[in-house]
């Protein structure tokens, strides 16, 4: 009797496995046109968040002081609260390139 051409045993594994080992993919920067223009406004847009940021951390600040100041503490939360996202909002702004190069270097351990 012969055996099964698809049965797949230990053998046939192994090699499959070696196959895709061998399998490496990089990104590269030169792959399409318009990654240096996408390069430029992804910072453009980086930019506009973290002035965006620094605006309702302002805005919070104003909002904080004057439920602060008028004895109005739901007005003080709201201020605070806002100054706390703002601040945070500034932070993921800042460290997105950081931290997608953070888990791009995890995938790659994997």
């Amino acid at each position: 009797m012969h055996p099964d051409p698809t049965h797949l045993g230990p053998a046939h594994l192994g090699r499959a496995s070696a196959v895709l080992a061998d399998i490496s993919i990089d990104p590269n920067t030169d792959g399409l046109p318009g990654i240096a223009a996408l390069r430029t406004i992804v910072g453009a847009v980086m930019t506009v968040g973290l002035i965006l940021a620094v605006l309702a951390v302002i805005a919070a600040a104003i909002v904080w002081a004057l439920g602060s100041n008028t004895s109005n503490p739901h007005l003080a939360g709201r201020g605070k609260s806002g100054v706390l996202i703002a601040a945070g909002a500034a932070a993921i702004c800042g460290a997105a390139v950081t931290l997608v190069n953070f888990f791009w270097d995890v995938g790659q351990s994997v």
